[in-house]
């Protein structure tokens, strides 16, 4: 067991590139931040000899509470958040860095009532979603009426579960793959629609049944992960007209990359936030 030492001490769960972007932070910049690592976990712990101080590696996952952090960080697979999640909240604050396991409704349920019991916070990574701030704000003021995201990739950066057919061919290059409820598609693509999985949380007035999720597979898109956000707000007066905002985030990201560039960066400053926020859902 580690003595205390005044920093504040971080777990990471999950070796994989954005794991060894956070580890690698931490260990250039966390000291100047009051942050220091107290263990990394992978699911081959053999990935981890050799880059991680020994001291640092934890073997059993279920041992993490020996650890004693203050924020576990998971950036390994849903499946950790529905094994772990509620244990994590017990101990410390928890960052869910693939929330779309927050589709499963039970397990949503579950750590919200764990994080009110326990004081700690359910932290949830925008990711690659844009104005997540705004878009909670009007769900907390009962404005937001309809949100929609739409993920365009090349197909070669898709992962599914289970095999897509086309819905509709577009123009050119462009192929709809799925348009519905993100709690539909979130079993589907796991590891590509978190940042769906955040909007459905900001916008929790509409949950992740009302909010609409869709995936383009685009030919032309070698270079970049596109996504686009489309806020609808309350019509004007009986006009017909109503509020609307538009958003179309580029990310720049190697051909068939899960994860674009800019979104480790935000990754990071989520990790930079997750202090302080009590026995609640929080949106970093």
């Amino acid at each position: 067991m580690s003595e205390p030492t005044g920093m504040r001490r971080v777990g990471i769960v999950g070796y994989g590139h954005l794991g060894q972007y956070l580890v690698a932070k931490i260990q250039t910049e966390g000291r100047s931040l009051g942050f220091e690592i107290s263990f990394v976990w992978n699911r081959s712990s053999e990935k981890l000899i050799g880059k991680i101080p020994e001291q640092l590696i934890l073997s059993e996952l279920g041992d993490f509470h020996q650890r004693k952090s203050d924020l576990i960080v998971e950036v390994a697979h849903p499946q950790i958040a529905k094994d772990y999640g509620t244990a994590f909240l017990t101990h410390s604050n928890f960052m869910i860095g693939s929330p779309t396991a927050l589709a499963d409704s039970d397990l949503e349920t579950r750590l919200r009532e764990t994080a009110k019991h326990h004081g700690n916070t359910l932290y949830v990574p925008s990711g690659a979603f844009w104005g997540g701030e705004d878009i909670q704000k009007m769900a907390d003021a009962g404005t937001l009426k309809a949100l929609t995201v739409t993920m365009s990739k090349h197909p070669s950066c898709f992962r599914f579960s289970t095999p897509l057919p086309p819905l509709s061919s577009g123009s050119g290059s462009r192929t709809v793959l799925f348009s519905g409820p993100v709690r539909d598609l979130c079993p589907i693509a796991p590891n590509n629609v978190n940042s769906m999985a955040a909007a459905a949380m900001a916008a929790h007035n509409l949950g992740f049944s009302g909010v609409t999720g869709c995936i383009v597979a685009d030919t032309d898109l070698t270079d970049w992960h596109v996504v686009l956000v489309e806020v609808t707000g309350p019509e004007f007066e009986g006009s017909g007209r109503s509020f609307t905002v538009k958003t179309e985030r580029r990310n720049p990201a190697k051909l068939g990359a899960v994860t674009g560039n800019a979104t480790y960066q935000s990754f990071w400053s989520s990790v930079l936030v997750c202090q302080g926020h009590g026995g609640k859902v929080h949106l970093c």
